[in-house]
Parts: C-alpha cells; structure tokens; sequence
C-alpha cells in the first residue's frame, strides 16, 4: 500500500535515488547526457536534499514522499511564486512505479499543502517534448501557458521549457 507523507531525513536516499533515476528515465534522448548528470549533481545530491527536507516553509514545502512499506518510490515538493500562485517544483518516481497513480497521489498532497497556504493557482515546468510529464499534467487539468528557456540552461544549452497553469480553488 502506498502511503503519502512529508519526508523525514530517514527519507534522504531515497529521494536522491527516485529523483535522479527519474530525471534520467523523463530526460534521456531530449538533453545531453552532461545536462543530466549537471543537474542531478546539483539538485539531487545528499547536502541539497539533506537541506530541502529540513527547511520548510511557504517558499519551499518541503519534500512529500511516497512510501510502498518504507521504501520511497516517488518524492515531490513545490512552493511559492507570490503570494497565491504556487508551483510544483518536482514530482518524480521510480521508472518501474510509473501509472499507478502514484505520481496523481503525489500531486493532491502538494496541491492540499499549498491551498493550506493560499494558492489559488498552480504551475509547473515542463521539458518541451516530454512525453512522459505533458500528458500527465494536461490530465491533471493544467493547461499550457508559454514557452521558456528551460531552467539551468548553460551557455551551450538551448533547452525549452513549457509552463502549465491550473487554478486550485
């Protein structure tokens, strides 16, 4: 049975572990395999998600996770971009766990945190061409928005982003 709760540090591992396979299953063959491996190095590494799980506030909810028994199999998190516009910041699962709603369960506890807090509108970024996230979210009721250079593009990079919007009240 899955259960969906905020993280605790017992969780830290498996966050890095969901999130960076996650992130390569979602991304690889649409970025560089050096994109990937920048990112999940910054943002999926012990320090940061250490650091994520214990500060929480309206900026940054703080990691939920996923559990089937005690073992993470989806982590995701959001915040604030003004005082009622919230945003998903990261949802991701094990490959192997994807389409059994986990990633919907996910989703309803971040949104319920961040109505808690406010929102009244919520985004998301989202890989142009990503197959895997666009469905989802569209299902989920977000409609696209606009188009953007996708967040921790480098000089060389040209990566676009899609950003999606759903109201919440």
């Amino acid at each position: 049975m899955i259960t969906i709760q905020q993280a605790d540090l017992s969780h830290v591992h498996g966050i890095m572990s969901v999130c960076q396979k996650g992130y390569w299953a979602t991304y690889q063959g649409l970025m560089s395999d050096e994109y990937i491996e920048r990112v999940c190095k910054e943002f999926y590494n012990e320090a940061r998600v250490t650091k994520e799980v214990l500060e929480r506030s309206k900026h940054w909810g703080g990691y939920m996770v996923a559990l089937d028994g005690e073992q993470v199999v989806g982590a995701g998190g959001g915040g604030f971009l003004n005082n009622d516009q919230a945003e998903l910041f990261v949802l991701y699962l094990l490959p192997n766990r994807r389409n059994e709603g986990i990633g919907s369960k996910l989703l309803a506890a971040i949104t319920k945190q961040q109505q808690s807090f406010g929102a009244i509108e919520q985004w998301v970024s989202v890989a142009k061409d990503n197959d895997k996230g666009i469905p989802f979210y569209e299902a989920r009721g977000f409609r696209f928005q606009y188009e953007q250079a996708t967040y921790g593009n480098e000089q060389q990079d040209n990566y676009r982003s899609c950003r999606y919007r759903r109201f919440i009240t």
